[in-house]
């Protein structure tokens, strides 16, 4: 028997991690030989890049309330099953009318991930380890993005653009049948979670969140969560955060090929460094602000110190990215920016947890992926609007990143806090 139940689901979420962002980073490596066979421009490559976001964000709020109502294994599996599919169908793609429908179609698929992963923490661990455990999880992703350079890469240095992506996408499937035979909704009930384990788990469980009420008195619903301004905040600050990350994944590598005039192997290799240090970063930023929960017990005042620095860290250097003139400074920069963003990508996710009831996370949750997600739709369209107009120079894009993710962490610094108290709505949250 695995000693840690628990701790094997989020083995299994963060290989699903990994399989996500090598298909979605997929797109970005291999964009150079796409605008070339089918002829885009700059700013048609934007568009597509942008398209993905349009089926993501609407799903991710749909995936969330799904995860609430009909449980969080089932709706994560049919998603990793349906973008699985539509990354291979990829390669079906021959117009950029195609590859933009079957771009919403995969964003689709995709849109789920993270709220039903957060709500299958919140099934799963004590209140004490979610930001440790979503950390982790979330690890995957960049861990997926640093092997999709060399990976994608090769693939369509040997066999062609089209090929790499039906490979990919059996990946996805082969952890689709690990994850039906393996994993339940609850750990109640499963017989691989010890007594001790389940204990454990449903102890950790009844620690206090911080919004369980309206003014009314009455339990607090997804509408009365949905308006409150530090769920709000939240939502921005993770816009910010994505921005900048969508900009580093959209473009990035199209910019290390014209800018720098790297070949696609050595940009395959060159952005291996700044995804390996965020996926470390994502790890670490977990563990960090639950040590800082335990030291101070105060869950909000640790999330807010993490994001408004870290957040605050990346605006500085992905501003500075686009203005140096060596490839190895750049690529530095770029490796600095990703690791202090991905050091607060557990964090939003413990906001929520920290404050939603139980039976509101996934819908909470995905509301806020959703708004953080519209910087896919807007990020890399802008940025290709933006390329396009100054004739091929990058640098007014990076400072404009750097300028959204300043925004993000005044943002949190500002409005990520207890909640005065009114009546019932608010009581103090305690560490578990």
């Amino acid at each position: 028997m695995i000693r840690s139940q628990r701790w094997f689901v989020v083995g299994l979420l963060f290989l699903a991690g990994v399989a996500n962002y090598l298909d979605r980073a997929a797109l970005s490596i291999t964009a150079p030989l796409i605008q070339k066979d089918l002829h885009f421009t700059h700013a048609e490559m934007g568009v597509v890049f942008s398209s993905f976001f349009i089926g993501y964000a609407m799903f991710n709020f749909v995936g969330g309330v799904l995860a609430d109502r009909i449980g969080a294994k089932k709706v994560f599996g049919g998603a990793m099953g349906v973008w699985s599919l539509f990354c291979g169908a990829t390669a079906l793609a021959s117009s950029f009318a195609s590859l933009i429908v079957l771009r919403v179609l995969f964003g689709m698929g995709e849109g789920p991930f993270s709220s039903s992963n957060s709500k299958m923490v919140n099934n799963w661990f004590p209140r004490r380890e979610v930001a440790s455990a979503i950390g982790v999880i979330s690890s995957g992703t960049p861990l997926g993005g640093a092997l999709a350079g060399p990976i994608v890469g090769f693939l369509a240095i040997r066999f062609g653009w089209r090929p790499a992506f039906v490979i990919i996408m059996v990946i996805g499937l082969a952890w689709l049948v690990l994850w039906s035979l393996t994993t339940t909704e609850m750990p109640q009930g499963n017989p691989r979670v010890s007594q001790a384990e389940l204990a454990l788990i449903v102890e950790g469980q009844q620690a206090d969140v911080s919004m369980t009420h309206d003014a009314q008195g009455r339990p607090a619903g997804l509408g009365h969560y949905l308006r409150q301004p530090l769920i709000l905040a939240t939502a921005f600050a993770f816009f910010a955060y994505n921005y900048v990350l969508f900009f580093f994944l959209s473009w990035f590598p199209t910019y290390l090929t014209e800018a720098h005039h790297m070949s696609l192997r050595n940009m395959s290799l060159a952005t291996v460094v700044p995804w390996l240090l965020g996926s470390i970063g994502l790890a670490c930023g977990g563990f960090v602000t639950d040590a800082i929960l335990r030291w101070t017990g105060n869950p909000l005042l640790s999330r807010r110190i993490v994001l408004s620095v870290c957040l605050g860290v990346a605006a500085l250097c992905v501003a500075l990215a686009g203005r140096v003139a060596d490839t190895q400074s750049a690529v530095a920069l770029m490796s600095v920016t990703t690791f202090f963003l991905y050091v607060t990508g557990s964090v939003y996710w413990a906001v929520i947890q920290d404050t939603v009831r139980r039976e509101n996370v996934g819908g909470v949750g995905g509301f806020v992926h959703l708004l953080a997600n519209l910087a896919g739709v807007i990020g890399p369209a802008v940025t290709g609007f933006i390329v396009e107009a100054t004739h091929g120079a990058y640098g007014a894009a990076f400072v404009l990143a750097g300028g959204v993710a300043i925004l993000g962490a005044l943002c949190a610094f500002i409005w990520i806090r207890e909640p005065r108290a009114s009546g019932s709505s608010a009581r103090p949250a305690r560490a578990a």
